[in-house]
């Protein structure tokens, strides 16, 4: 008797968090009536085009780094940050305090509630799935212990005066990323004796560091700096920039930035791929401007650079959504998932022939999407 062998792939778990009740029009800020609800897409990207697995109503918002959702490497547990709501009575934007856990292994599955005291920013899982962290706006770092499905908050470590961004664990899990978005720099947390706590080490960046992603090769970690649109209550008019990526060494400590890449105005995201050999950066590229400012254009733009002898080589540039958001790989490397926030749709990309070309394909999600991460690899 001959017995078929049946291969089963893992599934490679991607988060997106979509923000139902605001929408971009020509630039201008809006929250139409009867909005639905924020969500989060639960998307398995072992398959292409990824399949949606569960859709569950969440509470999220597009103001932050597209870092403000996770998931677990097992894909039972999500993390959602960046909670706002609107009212409009008082056509006013409330911005509020709490993490929000997503237990996806619950039928259906249940959301609940940790109070921060503090706006939460990004959220990140570590590989091991016995930590997470959350940044908030006071400057404050929140650890997360994992079990299960149980989050416990643990203590708060100040690290700035201002606003935190993005953040994202080393490939090891011996120490944390974390964007310092008014102060520029990253901030660099290591785990002691099962505790975390600030190294006091910072490396350079650019303007406004804002997402942050790992290779888990070990090696690099790339951080997009959005420049002055990312800066608190900056006054006066931009016109579309160019801004910069930080290419940073993460093999060993201490940590340094070995490279600053130019890249169009306001990469809201940036991703690695897990091999280690590409680097994608997501520019909103004036998409985002009023229609009578110079530098106002349809659409983002999608930058690819290949990691070679130690540093990044431009390699091509490609056409993406209206104002869009994050941006990740597939666990393969050889995949792209870029959100399209005016749009509603995720974008998918591909690497053929050394270069990054749009396969035209679109994933629709209900409201536009805010954030997006893949599970750690």
């Amino acid at each position: 008797m001959l017995l078929a062998a049946q291969s089963v792939s893992a599934a490679d778990w991607v988060v997106s968090a979509n923000d139902g009740k605001y929408q971009r029009v020509q630039g201008r800020d809006t929250y139409p009536d009867n909005a639905k609800p924020d969500t989060l897409t639960v998307l398995d990207a072992s398959v292409l085009p990824p399949t949606v697995n569960q859709t569950v109503e969440v509470e999220n918002g597009i103001q932050g780094p597209p870092q403000a959702a996770a998931i677990s490497t097992d894909g039972k547990l999500a993390l959602v940050a960046a909670p706002t709501r609107y009212d409009s009575a008082t056509q006013q934007l409330q911005m509020d305090t709490f993490l929000q856990v997503v237990d996806l292994s619950a039928k259906p599955a249940t959301v609940s509630r940790i109070e921060l005291g503090s706006h939460p920013q990004a959220v990140a899982f570590d590989r091991s799935g016995h930590w997470a962290v959350v940044t908030c706006v006071d400057g404050g770092v929140r650890p997360l212990r994992v079990e299960g499905n149980k989050v416990t908050l643990l203590d708060r470590i100040g690290i700035a005066g201002k606003r935190l961004a993005g953040a994202a664990f080393t490939h090891d899990g011996q120490h944390l990323l974390v964007s310092l978005r008014d102060e520029s720099g990253v901030a660099v947390l290591n785990l002691v004796d099962g505790h975390w706590a600030d190294s006091g080490d910072r490396v350079s960046t650019g303007v406004a560091p804002y997402t942050i992603d790992v290779s888990s090769d070990g090696h690099w970690a790339v951080v997009s700096n959005v420049g002055l649109a990312g800066l608190a209550n900056y006054k006066g008019r931009l016109l579309g920039d160019a801004d910069s990526v930080t290419l940073i060494d993460v093999s060993k400590t201490p940590f340094r930035a070995v490279q600053q890449l130019t890249v169009p105005s306001v990469p809201e995201g940036v991703a690695i791929s897990p091999d280690g050999k590409w680097i994608v950066a997501q520019s909103i590229d004036g998409s985002n401007l009023l229609p009578d400012n110079p530098g106002v254009k349809a659409h983002g733009t999608l930058t690819l650079f290949a990691l070679r002898d130690g540093h990044a080589v431009k390699v091509n540039q490609v056409a993406d959504g209206n104002s869009s958001q994050g941006v990740v790989f597939s666990a393969d490397g050889k995949h792209v998932i870029v959100q399209f926030n005016v749009e509603h749709q995720l974008g998918l990309y591909s690497i053929e022939n050394g270069k990054l070309v749009d396969s035209n394909k679109r994933i629709e999600v209900s409201g536009g999407p805010s954030s997006l991460r893949s599970a750690p690899r």
